[in-house]
């Protein structure tokens, strides 16, 4: 059986889905038929993928009277990117932030921003420790 963290790779192992959370996070909440369009797909397609995303939790909708436009799930999609930190030797470990400011989300709180800014912080003191150990070298 595979682990809920392979599911999601398993999920976004598909290129249309891949679109699917990129126009999402661009242009904010869609719906199947505006996605449809955008993607050149049939909404019928579109609904398929949408009901694997939202099964493994990347997106979310919110029936608003006629239409239900989906939206990404943020904290989901920041966990792909901490669970692919965690696996990558190249010393990229701060990507989360890269994903977290190209979605189109205003800012919670200012303990968020504190957050934020601590791993920026630990980040650029990996960093600097990764550039004396090549000085060093040099």
């Amino acid at each position: 059986m595979q682990s809920k963290r392979a599911e999601l790779f398993k999920v976004l192992g598909v290129e249309s889905r891949l679109k699917i959370i990129e126009l999402l996070k661009e242009k904010g909440p869609l719906c199947v038929n505006e996605l449809a369009e955008a993607l050149g797909i049939s909404s019928s397609a579109v609904s398929q993928h949408l009901k694997v995303l939202k099964y493994a939790g990347l997106v979310n909708d919110e029936r608003q009277g006629y239409f239900i436009p989906y939206n990404v799930e943020i904290k989901v999609l920041e966990r792909c990117g901490e669970i692919l930190s965690g696996v990558c030797e190249c010393g990229c470990s701060g990507h989360r932030h890269i994903i977290k400011a190209k979605i189109r989300k205003p800012v919670e709180s200012v303990e968020d921003l504190k957050e934020y800014e601590k791993r920026l912080r630990k980040e650029l003191d990996e960093v600097q420790g990764r550039i004396e150990k090549l000085r060093k070298k040099g």
